[in-house]
């Protein structure tokens, strides 16, 4: 029997199902693996199921080997040592080349064949001397990725306000739009510096309870709407979405709030229009007041 085990790997913490033609690791064990970026140092997160030896796993990564010390050792240097020297000859070229872009990290695959610039830039840059560069000095498959600040926050950046560790290093695959109708939606103060994250764009976890608050809002009437109650008959001016409360003003001023259980809504009946006059009644009421028979 093999196992299909759920890995997560490189420095965008990305996730993906490979099959280990083992079943001796298991979840926390860090292992060597061959991703569709090359061979890649990994840590397994979850194991998702046992296949038969005969089933196909052609869509999927395959684990080599469990890390060995030496593999531990090597990943380590890579990190420490061989990583900044990358990044410093990459700076210098970039600063000799003239380039507008701004290097924000370097991911060296664990096989060495590969080697990824992440960068910023403000629209694109030709950068195909600076590969040619970084070819010649490193004889390995180069790839420079031009990321956004959503990205860079990712590479970078550690905790969030809450004191978590960021989501979208913790668990997050793809990043979401978010939107400001979210934050209205929840009652979150509009303070950029309270909703906004470590990337300075509004903080992904608005998204997680987006869809309750969309749904728990379709069962509240809307502001202006007249409603009776236990007091007397008001109009709606505010709305309490978790609580399913509204506030309700009465015609004397005063304000109360009250669960949408305990109200009841007023249809106010519109004034009928006038009745349009026929033509005989136009000639019958033009020969009245003017005093023609």
């Amino acid at each position: 029997m093999r196992q299909i085990l759920t890995i997560r790997y490189g420095v965008l913490k990305n996730t993906g199902d490979f099959f280990a033609p083992m079943n001796s690791i298991k979840r926390g064990d860090e292992v060597i693996i061959r991703s569709h970026r090359g061979i890649e140092f990994g840590t397994v997160i979850a194991k998702v199921r046992e296949i038969e030896d005969d089933a196909s796993v052609e869509y999927l990564g395959e684990v080599l080997r469990k890390a060995t010390p030496e593999d531990k050792e090597k990943q380590k240097k890579i990190d420490q040592e061989t990583i900044p020297s990358e990044s410093k000859f990459c700076q210098m070229k970039m600063k000799e080349h003239k380039l507008l872009m701004k290097l924000a990290y370097v991911e060296h695959l664990f096989g060495s064949k590969k080697i990824i610039f992440y960068f910023l830039a403000n629209g694109r840059v030709d950068f195909r001397e600076l590969v040619k560069d970084l070819a010649k000095e490193y004889q390995a498959r180069i790839e420079l990725k031009q990321i956004g600040v959503r990205d860079e926050a990712r590479l970078l950046a550690d905790y969030e306000h809450c004191g978590q560790e960021l989501c979208c290093r913790s668990f997050l695959k793809n990043l979401e739009p978010v939107t400001m109708k979210m934050a209205k939606n929840q009652k979150a103060t509009l303070d950029p510096s309270k909703i906004s994250g470590r990337c300075g764009r509004l903080m992904c976890c608005l998204r997680y309870e987006d869809r309750v608050y969309e749904e728990l809002k379709q069962g509240l009437p809307k502001k202006g709407t007249s409603v009776k109650t236990a007091k007397g008959i008001g109009e709606i001016i505010n709305h309490d979405i978790l609580q399913q409360q509204v506030t309700v003003e009465l015609e004397n001023g005063s304000r109360f709030t009250v669960s949408t259980k305990e109200i009841t809504r007023v249809v106010q009946n519109k004034p009928a229009p006038p009745a349009q006059k026929g033509k005989s009644d136009c000639l019958q009421s033009c020969k009245e007041d003017c005093g023609h028979g």
